[in-house]
């Protein structure tokens, strides 16, 4: 049995103002196996990527981190100081962010921005950096590297300024990555190539990754295991191919609904209609109620749990509930 190398529990992550407080990830749990990829999937705003950077220690105030435990390898980061934290974050824990151009900085070389972290984790020095940066510029199918190592950010294209954040991202060989978003900002044959390399590079190196995206057919393309946000909730989570074939939450079946599909030509593309909620504006109910085709009385009253659909499925919806009809066995037209 796969042993997890990260284990998530009642993480709640929350923003304070003058007039408010608010939890924009309320309390989810989750786990990810060593050597696996597991997929976070939603709309914008559902939480995702504020789950990523509570996991990094990057949330700044007036944000904070709560919960039981941030288990990495059997370390509680919940638990650690900055100072602590800062040994982790880039050396067994590293982040590939969504857009590279306001990632990377503009005023140092690509080879001064790889090589820092090998100098803080891996003290390595002047021609033993340099050579190592190079290798890692070959990795990811950089031409050219010794010519890139002295460009600038700007002087790249996009695919290639991405190129240059999973080289940063592996340079000290982490146990873990996070990815957010990290093909949206590319045209669709630079995106196939980014996650070929990415897949390619976890395979050689046996990571454990976290791809945080609203692409449900790079999930099915890349991921191992699939959770699905909303509003600051999860509330589907199991094996990808389960979950894409049988989803039990009407969330996952309406995002499922919305994608275009081969030869689709007669009838108008399903929609969810209406909005995420904001935080300040959760009631006590399922949050999806106000947007769902199948709502009941009780949706309004209660939140549900996550309820088991099988060994390995879960639903935090009450018609996954012992004895009700499953989301996945009512269409969703005549629901509506």
């Amino acid at each position: 049995m796969q042993s997890n190398i990260l284990e998530v529990s009642n993480l709640k992550t929350t923003f304070t103002s003058r007039r408010t407080e608010f939890n924009a990830v309320d309390g989810i749990s989750f786990h990810v196996r060593k050597g696996e990829t597991l997929g976070i999937v939603g709309e914008s705003g559902c939480g995702k990527s504020v789950t990523s950077l509570s996991i990094m220690g990057l949330v700044k105030s007036p944000g904070r981190v709560s919960g039981t435990t941030i288990d990495f390898n059997g370390v509680n980061l919940l638990e650690l100081s900055k100072k602590e934290m800062r040994k982790i974050r880039g050396n067994e824990i590293s982040m590939i962010f969504q857009e590279p151009m306001t990632s990377l900085n503009p005023v140092y070389t690509i080879g001064d921005q790889i090589g820092e972290s090998l100098k803080i984790h891996k003290k390595l020095k002047g021609k033993e950096r340099k050579e190592k940066v190079v290798d890692l510029l070959k990795q990811v199918g950089i031409p050219r590297p010794d010519e890139i190592y002295d460009n600038y950010p700007h002087q790249l294209s996009g695919g290639m300024r991405q190129r240059v954040m999973i080289s940063m991202a592996m340079a000290c060989d982490p146990k873990l990555i996070i990815a957010d978003e990290p093909t949206t900002a590319l045209d669709v044959t630079i995106q196939a190539q980014i996650l070929e390399l990415m897949k390619e590079l976890q395979s050689k190196k046996g990571m454990s990754m976290i791809l945080i995206t609203h692409d449900l057919g790079v999930v099915s393309e890349v991921c191992d295991r699939l959770v699905v946000m909303y509003a600051g909730k999860i509330v589907e989570t199991g094996p990808v191919k389960e979950v894409l074939n049988n989803p039990a939450h009407p969330y996952t079946k309406g995002l499922l609904a919305s994608l275009p599909k081969k030869g689709f030509k007669e009838k108008r593309l399903h929609y969810i209609p209406g909005q995420v909620p904001a935080p300040i504006n959760w009631g006590k109910g399922c949050r999806f109620a106000d947007r769902c085709p199948y709502v009941m009385n009780e949706c309004h009253s209660s939140l549900p749990p996550l309820f088991k659909v099988n060994d390995a499925q879960e639903s935090a919806c009450w018609l996954a509930s012992e004895g009700r009809e499953r989301v996945s066995d009512v269409n969703i037209e005549t629901a509506r």
